[in-house]
């Protein structure tokens, strides 16, 4: 099986869904290139070409081997030290050779420099085969982006070529026993030293590759604020001149991802140096935790694809009755449906991690140079749809990873329960990605953050377009039957959303009195904190909302790009649409925190 080759989907998105006409200029803005590129069509030839060998090797390597990972783990830890399992040691080898950890490192430090949503791309194709696989392999690409975007140059000049060589990787190191979501508590402490760097002493948990040989640590310096503005950033080495620098305390038995170690940390006067300045940490981690979100969203992707088609294959073979089970109506529909809302879900993430290969590229220039004029709206365009989308594809693909892996199970009957068949292992593996990189509770909060800051720049602006816009108008002014059923459901959400908003903040609703109906169009009016609390409880239906809609968004405008998508935005629409009126029926139910 070849994970690109073998499927249409994928080609056609690639061919038609990534703005290559935006993402090429930037890493070869000018032609002929030094490395043999004449034209545009050829890099993104040469990007299939590579698609299609790393889509060889996930689905027939990395996916062959699964099984035998996932059951004899990922390794041991010895001495304060990991030790990779022959079958990871395997992966890492072949990952070396295919070049696969260095597809979008710089060129000057032996990476290929190709666009990072070819690294996204092969990142998906190998969770799909395998998720212990492709959460070991996030830890090295991520890792060398980071230390291109905020490390020295004598750093990277130092560690990238050995991360593309394989020879090392890293970790992010976060979470701490007493702070997990509440990241403002943390307290690893960082002590300045009269050579510059910085003694670390403090555990962390729950690090994933914590022993690949580095780590992005935050800590607090002696008097910083408490919070997150009290936050540094730090790069620690585990082993310095010759010496154990921190050592890893245990891997972690986890329910799923047996395949990837999951480390606790021990930092005893550990020798780090700091990234940037002081107490700015948590502003350089936001940039990694976009990335990651937006990866997690593939992993979610890759785990539907997965366990879809092994669900698939298998009712391909099976009788039941003296029929096939794709001759069974529920059967075939249930199946139907499921993988409608993949193919929508697919959809959504190609489009999502097209604007963050543009951000995120843009973003390291302006880090180290600065932007022009024309780079600068590119880069603000691309970093409010990044922006908007992270939350909602971390959060709709890992739900419903999880959901549509407990249908892959079902889809088996019995055999579905039993750990010979590889269901199991997809449905165990899917309740990670719903924990790390912010749980599903996290994004929702973000996403309803952000919605309400747009609509409390200017409230009255917001609820008078709303009454004065004309859903007849938006059904005429339609260029296709998907954009007219895109703007209505759209409209309905808003409707809706300010009904929400006018129960739960209530601001200026006694209209019989001037004053108080002054407070109606007063932003300050709207944020006090124990209305907002009230709202608070409904931030998850918001954000499976506005993850419907922005799917809905996405599939309308392929279809009116290509007429042979319209069936995938009919489905999906019709997947969806009563989901809307359950969630408003929530909303006029629960008015109370």
């Amino acid at each position: 099986m070849n994970y690109y080759a073998d499927e249409p989907e994928w080609k056609w998105l690639f061919k038609n869904a990534i703005d290559w006409d935006r993402i090429i200029p930037l890493y070869y803005p000018e032609f002929p290139t030094a490395d043999g590129f004449n034209n545009k069509e050829e890099v993104i030839g040469f990007i299939e070409e590579l698609l299609t060998a790393t889509g060889d090797w996930a689905g027939n390597a990395v996916a062959n081997r699964a099984r035998a990972l996932d059951e004899n783990g990922a390794g041991t830890v010895e001495d304060g030290w990991t030790k990779p399992g022959p079958e990871l040691q395997e992966f890492y080898k072949e990952a070396a050779e295919l070049s696969v950890f260095g597809l979008s490192a710089p060129v000057e430090n032996g990476g290929m420099g190709v666009p990072a949503i070819l690294g996204l791309f092969v990142f998906e194709q190998v969770n799909r085969a395998c998720m212990s696989s492709g959460t070991q392999l996030g830890f090295f690409t991520s890792i060398i982006d980071m230390i291109e975007r905020f490390c020295e140059k004598e750093d990277r000049d130092r560690l990238i070529p050995k991360i593309v060589a394989g020879e090392l990787s890293g970790s992010m190191c976060l979470t701490e026993p007493g702070a997990g979501s509440d990241l403002g508590s943390l307290k690893t402490t960082a002590k300045k030293q009269a050579d510059g760097s910085y003694l670390l002493t403090g555990n962390k948990i729950f690090i994933t590759n914590g022993g690949g040989g580095l780590g992005f640590v935050l800590a607090r310096t002696e008097d910083a604020p408490e919070g997150l503005a009290g936050i540094s950033m730090f790069l620690c080495e585990q082993e310095v001149d010759g010496k154990q620098n921190y050592q890893i305390v245990k891997s972690e038995h986890k329910m799923g991802l047996h395949g990837s170690f999951t480390c606790y940390i021990a930092y005893e006067n550990s020798k780090a140096k700091l990234i940037g300045k002081e107490n700015h940490g948590f502003r350089y981690m936001l940039h990694l935790m976009n990335e990651a979100r937006c990866a997690v969203g593939l992993q979610g992707l890759a785990g539907i694809e997965g366990t879809l088609a092994y669900a698939r294959k298998y009712a391909e073979e099976r009788q039941q009755f003296g029929k096939n089970l794709l001759e069974l109506p529920l059967y075939a529909r249930n199946l139907k449906d499921w993988e409608v809302e993949r193919d929508a879900i697919r959809a959504l993430m190609v489009d999502t991690v097209s604007y963050f290969d543009q951000y995120a590229k843009l973003d390291l220039r302006k880090r180290h140079g600065g932007l022009g004029k024309a780079e600068t709206k590119q880069y603000e365009r691309a970093k409010k749809w990044t922006r908007r989308r992270t939350p909602i594809v971390k959060a709709y693909a890992a739900e419903a990873f999880t959901r549509l892996s407990t249908k892959g199970i079902q889809a088996l009957g019995g055999y579905g329960f039993i750990e010979e068949y590889d269901a199991a292992r997809y449905h165990r593996d899917s309740f990670a990605p719903l924990l790390y990189e912010g749980t599903t509770q996290i994004q929702a909060l973000m996403a309803m953050k952000d919605l309400m800051k747009f609509v409390m720049r200017n409230p009255a602006k917001y609820f008078t377009a709303l009454v004065n816009a004309n859903p007849v108008a938006n059904f005429f002014g339609a260029s296709s039957e998907a954009e007219s059923k895109f703007n209505a459901i759209q409209y309905d959400f808003k409707k809706h959303f300010v009904k929400l908003l006018i129960r739960t903040l209530k601001p200026g609703t006694d209209t019989e009195n001037p004053g108080e109906l002054r407070k109606f169009f007063n932003a300050k009016e709207w944020l006090k904190e124990e209305n907002v609390m009230k709202l608070m409880i409904h931030a998850e239906t918001i954000l499976f909302a506005l993850s419907y809609i922005e799917t809905l968004r996405v599939l309308m405008e392929h279809a009116n790009k290509d007429e042979s998508r319209a069936q995938l935005f009919e489905d999906y629409f019709n997947l969806v649409t009563p989901r809307f009126a359950e969630i408003y029926a929530d909303w006029s139910i629960r008015r109370s925190a």
